[in-house]
């Protein structure tokens, strides 16, 4: 649900429903949909670091896996997005710095409160991320 298409979502959740490796045939399949965008978007979902490509013995096909920290890289990919926008404003703080008039100043009241959210808004998304991967980390170490 982050407006992404639609099928990245079903492919996530079959994955993550099956428990297992499955193959692009597999998928195409199990979600009645042709494979050329499901090839399209199990490469996309791996760019992002939400699946994984595994090797099975035996077989020259592509199988696919959900990543074990899907969760915890789909937030930080989130955080990156949420970044930009920060930076963006930051930009235009630096670039507006010095100019003085009637159109600039409502720009720069904009884009003092945007930077501001988004500094607020990245210290509570760091905090959470932190103490996610911390309470992951701490699972993983005691199982």
């Amino acid at each position: 649900m982050f407006g992404l298409p639609k099928l990245m979502g079903r492919i996530i959740g079959l994955l993550l429903y099956s428990g297992k490796a499955l193959s692009l045939d597999e998928i195409t399949e199990e979600l009645n949909v042709s494979k050329g965008p499901v090839s399209q978007i199990t490469s996309r979902l791996r760019d992002h670091n939400l699946i994984k490509r595994i090797w099975v013995p035996g077989t020259r096909k592509d199988y696919y896996q959900a990543e074990s920290e899907i969760f915890g890289n789909a937030f930080h990919n989130r955080m990156v997005l949420q970044k930009k926008n920060l930076l963006l404003a930051k930009k235009y703080q630096r670039l507006l710095k010095n100019e003085q008039s009637e159109e600039t100043d409502a720009f720069k009241v904009n884009m003092n409160e945007m930077a501001e959210f988004y500094e607020l808004m990245m210290e509570h998304y760091q905090r959470f991320y932190d103490e996610w991967m911390n309470r992951n980390n701490k699972a993983a170490q005691a199982g």
